[in-house]
């Protein structure tokens, strides 16, 4: 079995519970397993040869690596005025004819001839305007680019990256604050 990035392993792990709370679906925890060993059997708490990122647990939850969080535009408003940072993956032209609030521009793909490429230092811009553990929202036009440059960034170590799906143009249509 390989793993999916190298700061993961594999090995025999327990196969847990479910860390969500059935009382509150999005409220996750961390289970402990101390206490009664009895219990422990009791419940049947199987040994298997599983793959774990502990990288993924980072935040609370156990997302497959690699694989950042998506969230609607609205949240991603919300969480900017909880104190996350917006990075704007869009071009400089689609960035200057309107932004959210405060947002940062680092393009993902730049305007070659009637086609899109690759912005190569892309994470290298990114770290040099943001920590690897800052909390950043990620958007572009309709979520495409957005989602290619947040996998890249969690792929780079970033750990709390957050997607906004359905990018700027949603923002907009459900009349979020942008400045020019």
């Amino acid at each position: 079995m390989t793993s999916l990035s190298t700061s993961c392993f594999t090995g025999p792990v327990l196969r847990l519970p479910s860390l969500v709370s059935p009382q509150n679906p999005n409220q996750r925890s961390f289970l402990s397993l101390t206490g009664n060993p009895d219990r422990i059997r009791g419940n049947r708490i199987a040994c298997k040869n599983l793959s774990f990122c502990p990288k993924a647990s980072l935040r609370g939850n156990l997302e497959v690596a690699g694989v950042p969080t998506s969230v609607p535009v609205r949240v991603a408003h919300e969480l900017l005025l909880a104190g996350h940072h917006y990075l704007d993956v869009r071009t400089p032209e689609e960035f200057s004819a309107g932004h959210p609030s405060g947002a940062v521009n680092i393009p993902y793909l730049y305007r070659v001839g009637s086609g899109m490429s690759k912005n190569p230092e892309f994470v290298k811009q990114v770290s040099s305007h943001f920590r690897k553990h800052d909390e950043i929202i990620v958007g572009c036009r309709l979520g495409k680019r957005s989602i290619m440059a947040a996998t890249d960034l969690v792929a780079a170590g970033f750990t709390g990256i957050t997607d906004m799906a359905g990018g700027y143009a949603t923002w907009t249509q459900n009349g979020l604050p942008t400045e020019l």
